[in-house]
C-alpha cells in the first residue's frame, strides 16, 4: 500500500515513526512521512517519502499557564490545517495518523475515502485507571480521572477548532465541530495502536473497542550508523557515565542547569555526558564530554543512569537499555511518564525542573548510582520490552485492510 503517517511537533513527536515507517517499507509498503519541514532529514535517513506540512512548533513556544498554552496550541495546530490537505497525494491507500493529526485527518478520510488508522504515542482516552497525561500525573480517583480526561479532549477540541473549520470548508465538506466527529469516530471504535509499552501503561479495561496498546515505536537508526569516536573514547576512559539531556525542552536554562549537572555529577563521583539538545548544555572537564544528536539505543546501554525530562520516547529508551533514570519534567505529559517510571522503580521520584537544584540532583545521583534496585527494576522492565513489537502490530492490521479482510473499524481487533 502507499501510506501516509503524519504527524507533528517536536523531534520526540516524529521520530518515532521513523521506525514505525521503516518496519513497514521493509514489508514492501510504499511509505511517505508527513511531518513539519525541520525533519525532512530524519524521513530521507530512513528511506523514506517526506511531505512537509507548513508551521513551525519552535515558533509557536514558550512556557506559561494553561490559557497561553491553549492560545499557542491553537495558533500551531490552525497553520498546520492549512497546508494539511496536500500532504495526502491522489495515489495516497492508507493514513496512519498521530494524536495531534488525527483531528485534522479524520476530515480528509471523509473527503476522499481513504481509510486512516490511529498510531498515538500518548494515552488520550478517558479512563478511570489515570487522569489524561497532560494534566500531570495525580490520580483523582476513578470518576475523577475519566471526567478530567473527558475535559482534556474538549480542550483539545478547542485547540482544533479552527483549523477544522477552515479545513472542512477547504474540502467543500459541511461544517461539522471537532467535538462532534470525535464522537463520530468513538461511535465508530475508529482503531488505534498506542506506541507505548504495556509495562508503563497496561491497557485500561474500560478502554472502548479498538483502542490497543500495541508497543513502542522506536526512532530508526541505520546498520552503519556508529557513536562518534569522541563518544567511544570517552566511554572507554573510565566508568561508565551519567547521560544527561532534555531534548527540545529548557531553552534558554542551559548555563543553569550545566552548572548544577556538572556539579552534582562531582559531588556524586560520576562521570558524564551532557548532551546539548534545545537548553544548549555544555560543560568542560575531563570527566565530563558534550555531545550532540546520537541514537539513544547505541548509547544508553553504555551508560550507568540517565538524567531526562521524561518525554515518552526518552523514558522508553532508558527502559529499554535497562538503565535507571532521574526525572526531570518540564511540561505536558512528562510528568506523567516520569511517575510512572518511579512507580515501576527504575527512577526516585521526579524532581520538577524548576525545583531542579545541585543538592538535589546529587541526592538523586546517589541513589540511582549506589542501590541497585533501580537498575534490577530497569533491568526486569527491559526483559518485558523486548517480547513486544509495536511496529509489528501495526503492519500486522495494515496488511489485514491491504488484503480486503476487513474495515478500518476492525484493524485495531485481536
Amino acid at each position: 500500500m502507499r501510506i501516509l503517517i503524519a504527524t507533528a511537533g517536536s523531534r520526540g513527536d516524529v521520530a518515532p515513526y521513523t521506525g514505525l515507517g521503516a518496519r513497514l517499507a521493509r514489508a514492501g509498503h510504499e511509505v511517505t512521512l508527513a511531518a513539519t519541514e525541520a525533519f525532512a532529514s530524519l524521513a530521507h535517513g530512513a528511506g523514506l517519502g517526506f511531505s512537509p506540512l507548513p508551521a513551525d512548533p519552535r515558533a509557536h513556544g514558550g512556557a506559561g499557564g494553561t490559557r497561553e498554552l491553549m492560545r499557542t496550541a491553537a495558533a500551531f495546530v490552525t497553520e498546520l490545517g492549512r497546508g494539511f490537505a496536500g500532504a495526502v497525494s491522489d495515489d495516497t491507500e492508507l493514513m496512519l495518523l498521530s494524536a495531534t493529526t488525527a483531528p485534522l485527518g479524520w476530515h480528509l478520510t471523509e473527503a476522499t475515502g481513504i481509510p486512516g488508522l490511529g498510531v498515538y504515542l500518548q494515552p488520550t482516552a478517558p479512563t478511570g485507571d489515570f487522569p489524561p497525561p497532560v494534566t500531570g500525573a495525580r490520580s483523582l480517583g476513578r470518576a475523577g480521572n475519566r471526567a478530567a480526561g473527558r475535559l482534556a479532549l474538549r480542550m483539545a477540541d478547542r485547540v482544533h477548532a479552527r483549523a477544522v473549520a477552515e479545513l472542512r470548508g477547504g474540502l467543500g465538506l459541511p461544517p461539522l465541530s471537532p467535538a462532534a466527529t470525535r464522537a463520530r469516530r468513538e461511535k465508530e471504535n475508529w482503531p488505534v495502536l498506542h506506541g507505548f509499552s504495556t509495562v508503563l501503561v497496561p491497557r485500561p479495561a474500560d478502554w472502548r473497542p479498538g483502542l490497543e496498546v500495541a508497543g513502542t515505536f522506536w526512532p530508526h537508526v541505520g546498520d552503519g550508523e556508529r557513536l562518534p569516536a569522541a563518544v567511544e573514547d570517552f566511554l572507554a576512559a573510565g566508568p561508565r557515565p551519567v547521560l544527561v539531556g532534555f531534548g527540545s525542552m529548557a531553552a534558554g536554562q542551559g548555563e543553569r542547569l550545566s552548572e548544577i549537572a556538572a556539579a552534582a555529577l562531582r559531588r556524586a563521583g560520576l562521570r558524564g555526558i551532557l548532551q546539548s539538545g534545545a537548553a544548549g548544555l555544555a560543560a568542560d572537564g575531563d570527566d565530563v564530554l558534550t555531545i550532540g544528536e546520537v541514537p539513544h539505543s547505541l548509547l544508553l546501554p553504555r551508560v550507568a543512569a540517565v538524567v531526562h525530562h521524561a518525554g515518552a520516547g526518552t523514558t522508553a529508551a532508558a527502559l529499554r537499555a535497562g538503565v535507571p533514570a532521574v526525572t526531570v519534567p518540564v511540561t505536558a505529559d512528562q510528568p506523567f511518564w516520569a511517575t510512572r517510571l518511579a512507580s515501576l522503580g527504575a527512577a526516585p521520584d521526579p524532581i520538577p525542573l524548576r525545583a531542579l537544584t545541585t543538592d538535589r540532583l546529587t541526592a538523586a545521583l546517589d541513589l540511582v548510582a549506589r542501590r541497585q534496585e533501580y537498575t534490577r527494576a530497569a533491568a526486569q522492565a527491559a526483559r518485558h520490552l523486548r517480547g513486544e513489537d509495536g511496529p509489528g502490530r501495526v503492519l500486522e492490521a495494515v496488511e489485514r485492510l491491504a488484503q480486503g479482510s476487513g474495515e478500518p473499524g476492525g484493524l485495531a481487533r485481536q
